[in-house]
């Protein structure tokens, strides 16, 4: 496929639009959303390139969707209008919101290349006022005319120099099946016509056994200029942020990215890179890293931009990285007051709060009510194209959903996928049957719990034992009939995810009967009483015991 960094961009400049997506597109604006982890080939025990990510906002409800590729004869709808005519794209598997504006958003392409984000303010006083490229928008676009992870970081930036950036801070996660990058921008502020510099950006590649993760914050500290194999760059990064009086070239300090740009803050840390220190601390025990700088204590160390896991990861390696509540950490969030009597593990937003003048901020773990989907995309040499991309795909909160297999080669979408709205409860709708069983758990969730994770455990694994069967079946096919062998993996992908939504609205029905008013309904139908942990009723005793003690008579043995 040619590439369409070599042609001449035909320039539309949809401010308007722009300006109504700004205002909503899929509410993922703040700095508290989504999570990325990345894992090279060399770091994965099925010799892939992997990134997840948790598309996490308050009332933010997606939808699958598929982007056609196009032969040049045509503009796919819903795709980038920068390619010229002539000019072929990719076929981009991915999502739309429905929120103010209904975008397309991709997930990853037929070439293998998967994309990720995860959102940082920065200084506000540099998003552009004008511009043509939001992140979905610029995301979506590297996907149809990119073929690797190199060319897409290439693209984008290329993309936002010619048109414009009008968006927040961004760290994008790109890989194919041979090597992973990250894409770190954020905008310079007004763009006057016919500027060409409307952002700053640079791009590293992961070093190849290494994993690296971004929770909300710029991943890229001081960065290599002399390195264009593994760092590309943007022009004006260093004489914008001089200009600006961001960095001092006379300091003795190196040029650092985020510290540049990120205007960061403890609180921002807090929330964002103790989640990094957790994927981190789970996957290399033995570097026994420090949650000082999470902490936001003084002089701590920023974390490495990556690190060598003790041993590779499996899918289901990375999908219990994505799980975590700061199990088993002083940060438990199953644990203390704030969780409730039955160990819940979510806190209710604001996750910022104040009390007779003081602030205070709850842990903002991977794993969060908030989230609308998560994905694990899967990008190896070992397959062709055609089988080879997978997108594990799973609804709502990380930690009580299960992965589904769907490949990127499917050419419809599973219908529970594409169904629904936030508006009416639908039971159809995969992101409505997880939500149920997840916000019926809260309440006792130490109880339901098990209940739940027995169930994603048995599917999963069922998932991950069939999978090399199913994909030997879909290469034989193809070496005989390309297209029957995309209507069995499209076949495949359907069933599975459908048949994981089904099981779930089975789950949901056994909590409704065996958590029922305050009981716990044991198998021979009776419904003893399930009562409270003694350490919770201390607690209440010590608040409010005088409204609940009996008379002094009925102490006495």
């Amino acid at each position: 496929m040619n590439n369409p960094i070599k042609y001449r961009f035909k320039t539309k400049m949809l401010v308007a639009a722009i300006t109504a997506y700004a205002f909503g597109v899929f509410c993922l604006r703040s700095i508290d959303a989504c999570t990325n982890l990345i894992v090279t080939k060399g770091a994965s025990k099925e010799n892939a390139c992997m990134v997840t990510y948790t598309a996490d906002s308050a009332g933010f409800f997606g939808k699958l969707a598929i982007l056609e590729a196009s032969d040049g004869s045509f503009r796919p709808e819903g795709g980038s209008d920068v390619f010229p005519e002539g000019v072929p794209t990719h076929k981009v598997f991915g999502f739309t919101g429905d929120t103010v504006v209904k975008s397309f958003q991709g997930i990853m392409n037929d070439c293998q290349v998967a994309i990720a984000e995860t959102t940082w303010e920065g200084d506000l006083e540099l998003q552009n006022k004008v511009g043509k490229f939001m992140y979905p928008e610029l995301m979506t676009a590297a996907l149809q005319g990119a073929s690797t992870a190199r060319e897409a970081v290439e693209l984008m930036g290329r993309l936002v120099d010619e048109y414009g950036y009008i968006d927040e801070g961004e760290s994008i996660s790109v890989c194919d099946k041979n090597e992973a990058w990250i894409f770190d921008i954020c905008g310079t502020g007004d763009r006057p016509e016919g500027e060409k510099n409307g952002c700053v950006w640079v791009a590293m590649r992961v070093p190849d056994g290494e994993i690296t993760a971004h929770a909300n914050m710029a991943r890229i500290g001081a960065f290599p200029k002399d390195d264009p194999e593994n760092c590309i760059y943007s022009k004006n990064i260093e004489t914008f942020a001089i200009k600006k009086g961001l960095y001092d070239p006379n300091s003795g300090k190196p040029f650092s990215f985020y510290e540049v740009y990120g205007n960061f803050t403890v609180r921002d840390r807090r929330v964002c890179e103790k989640r990094v220190w957790s994927m981190f601390r789970r996957a290399a025990p033995s570097l026994n890293l420090s949650v000082d700088y999470a902490q936001g204590v003084e002089g701590a160390e920023p974390y490495p931009w990556s690190i060598k896991p003790d041993q590779k990861l499996s899918t289901a390696d990375v999908a219990a990285l994505m799980r975590d509540h700061y199990d088993g950490t002083e940060f438990d969030m199953s644990e203390g007051i704030d969780a409730g009597p039955y160990g819940y593990a979510m806190r209710c937003r604001p996750l910022y709060w104040e009390v007779d003048g003081k602030k205070y901020a709850w842990e903002r773990p991977i794993s969060t009510q908030q989230t609308c989907f998560s994905i694990i995309t899967r990008s190896t040499s070992d397959l062709s194209d055609l089988v080879g991309g997978l997108v594990w795909f799973g609804w709502d909160d990380s930690y009580t959903t299960c992965y589904s297999p769907i490949y990127a080669a499917t050419t419809a979408v599973p219908p529970s996928t594409n169904i629904g709205t936030i508006t009416r409860f639908d039971m159809k709708s995969g992101w409505w049957t997880f939500n149920f069983v997840a916000n019926y758990a809260y309440p006792r969730y130490k109880e339901m719990i098990p209940e739940i994770k027995s169930v994603q455990e048995d599917l999963e694994n069922y998932f991950y034992k069939l999978q090399p069967a199913i994909e030997k079946t879909a290469e034989e096919l193809a070496k005989v009939d390309q297209e029957a062998a995309v209507q069995f993996l499209t076949d495949y992908s359907t069933m599975q995810t459908e048949k994981t939504r089904d099981r779930w609205e089975q789950l949901a029905n056994d909590l409704i009967v065996k958590f029922n008013d305050g009981y716990t309904r044991t198998s021979d139908g009776n419904y003893p009483n399930v009562g409270y942990p003694e350490e919770w009723l201390r607690r209440v005793v010590k608040e409010r015991g005088e409204q609940y003690a009996l008379p002094d008579e009925e102490n006495k043995e």
